[in-house]
């Protein structure tokens, strides 16, 4: 938490002479906000007594030009807010998005979007008036001391009304918090059902559930609706409270100013100046809670943010370390996944060494795709290591080490974009030459040129304008771009014809011939034919291991106890030690 706090403090921090100015602005705007009340009280002090002309005129072009430089002020201060807002959400935006790609990785859960939505929150808060109003309470008391000045009585009042009206804030903080926590969860689970609506849109319109789904989609607008209603009723409710006693107690100021001009207490000017402090002096209050429901929002915005980012710290800069070229091992690794102890994969230990292939098999539901996830990094395996060259993942900088693997799941996922920049990783200023050999390494770049505009053809949301084959071929050109040292590829051949499979071969012994690592987890023989090792996976464990021949033999012989779970002979210890 410690470490969230100062991330964000640093956000503000580096904005505190725009934010000492924004101070300054308000205290010379709170002073400049008497001058209405001064201009009417010589008005009805001097001027009119004296029926003196030049004195109007002077005391009018004052006003003018106290008026005019409060304006300024008040668009300052304006302006430095939009300006504070918009340097924090510059310089958390990048910091956000980070975490938000690490959390699906982790074991902590969050609501799609809603760290984006949170950081929108507090910036539209920012730029909003709300923080003005904020500002301006705090000088209450400095309009309560001029009514003292005035008379003891107007002082009175003025007390008197701004207790009502502070306790009448405190009101709507109390009964608003709840309520406005209660409407945002219900906005998430919105979010969150939409998104998956969208995605499944196909889905929904082949099978006839859009009716059902409507309905499940009512249910949560209305649950929405109904906490946003009651957020609403009770910031609305004490709102308008608040501009009547506002009103009141202006009116109050004045009555009281009558009774002491008629016994001679105070003058005309003095009454009406009064009414004029008081009145000003509450209006922060009215537009405090009229903006209440968002500061609300933003400070749960902000605690959230926080709690984000103190569970996701930002990487930290490590010691660049060789590209990787001689080997993979995997020490005895079990995986669990993200939010649960329960393994799913155990004792699985080999060592790769360059220019070797290993295939991994194994009925459904045992494990390969989550050991492949922990293979490239992307889970964190529960006990073990795995090492490349020699050092283990977590020694390399994310960023370099991601440049040296490549990997194509088993769900494909392609971005909006060129194909030129989904092969290269949406790199900046990517080297054509490096795009295209990985197309060629990938066995797609005719194919890639027969789209209606070659590498520059926009594929739509996730590949949409692609068939699944290609978007498979493509996904596979991606993770060779730049020659990649471990290349891990889960079901590359699910969506693919026979000409796909011929190129899938090549390019798995490609990679190979260069140096590299190739890993390929398949149903279908057909992928296989590149490695020149095996693995078999049974409930979560590795049963055999060895070359790719001798294996596949061994299971072609006994298919049954292979689908059964029984346990399989080792041929070969994948750790160095005797079967």
């Amino acid at each position: 938490m410690k470490h969230s706090r100062s991330e964000l403090a640093a956000a503000l921090k580096s904005c505190r002479r725009a934010i000492i100015v924004l101070g300054i602005a308000s205290a010379l705007v709170n002073i400049l906000y008497l001058t209405g009340a001064l201009y009417m009280l010589e008005i009805y002090d001097r001027v009119l007594p004296s029926r003196s002309l030049a004195t109007l005129v002077a005391l009018s072009i004052l006003a003018a030009g106290l008026y005019t430089f409060q304006g300024l002020l008040d668009l300052l201060r304006g302006r430095i807010l939009a300006r504070v807002s918009g340097w924090l959400g510059e310089s958390l935006s990048v910091r956000v998005y980070d975490a938000i790609t690490r959390l699906t990785l982790s074991s902590r859960t969050v609501h799609g979007l809603q760290p984006i939505r949170d950081l929108d929150q507090i910036r539209s808060f920012l730029s909003s008036p709300g923080p003005l109003a904020l500002l301006d309470l705090p000088w209450i008391p400095f309009y309560v001391v001029i009514c003292f000045m005035f008379h003891v009585w107007l002082g009175i009042a003025a007390v008197i009304g701004a207790f009502i009206l502070v306790g009448l804030t405190l009101c709507t903080e109390i009964l608003t918090h709840n309520p406005t926590k209660v409407a945002l969860a219900f906005a998430m689970k919105r979010n969150v059902f939409a998104e998956a609506t969208r995605r499944n849109a196909e889905v929904m319109q082949a099978m006839g559930m859009a009716r059902p789904l409507g309905g499940v989609w009512q249910e949560l607008n209305t649950q929405y609706f109904d906490a946003q209603q009651r957020a609403g009723d009770v910031g609305g409710g004490f709102g308008a409270a608040a501009r009547a006693f506002r009103m009141a107690l202006q009116s109050s100021v004045l009555g009281i100013g009558a009774y002491l001009v008629i016994y001679q207490q105070a003058s005309a000017g003095i009454m009406i100046a009064a009414a004029i402090i008081v009145g000003r002096a509450m209006a922060p209050v009215d537009l405090a809670i009229a903006n209440w429901r968002n500061f609300v929002a933003s400070r749960q915005s902000w605690q959230r943010l926080n709690q984000l980012l103190a569970s996701i710290p930002p990487d930290e800069e490590q010691l660049s370390l060789p590209k990787p070229s001689e080997s993979f091992a995997v020490h005895g690794i079990g995986v669990a996944p993200p939010g649960d102890k329960r393994l799913i994969v155990e004792e699985i230990a080999f060592r790769l060494e360059k220019g070797n292939g290993l295939g991994i098999i194994g009925p459904s539901g045992c494990g390969k795709s989550s050991l492949a996830r922990t293979l490239v990094g992307v889970w964190q395996p529960a006990r073990g290591t795995i090492r490349l060259d020699g050092a283990a993942l977590d020694q390399w900088s994310p960023h370099f080490l991601g440049r040296q693997i490549g990997y194509l799941p088993q769900d494909v996922e392609l971005f909006s974009g060129k194909v030129a920049q989904n092969i290269a990783r949406f790199e900046a200023n990517a080297n054509p030459d490096v795009v295209i050999a990985a197309a060629k390494a990938a066995g797609v770049h005719d194919l890639i040129l027969g789209l209606p505009n070659g590498y520059e053809t926009e594929i739509g949301e996730s590949g949409a304008s692609l068939s699944a084959g290609q978007k498979q071929r493509i996904a596979l050109a991606r993770a060779l771009y730049g020659d990649p040292f471990l290349v891990v590829l889960d079901e590359p051949n699910s969506n693919l014809d026979a000409e796909g499979e011929e190129a899938l071969t090549r390019a798995i012994l490609g990679v190979r011939a260069r140096g590299g690592i190739a890993i390929v987890i398949a149903h279908r023989p057909s992928a296989l034919a590149g490695v020149d090792f095996l693995m078999v996976m049974v409930q979560g464990k590795m049963h055999m291991y060895g070359p790719r021949d001798s294996v596949l033999a061994k299971v072609a012989l006994r298919p049954t106890a292979a689908a059964s779970g029984a346990t399989l002979k080792v041929v070969a210890d994948p750790g160095g030690a005797a079967s």
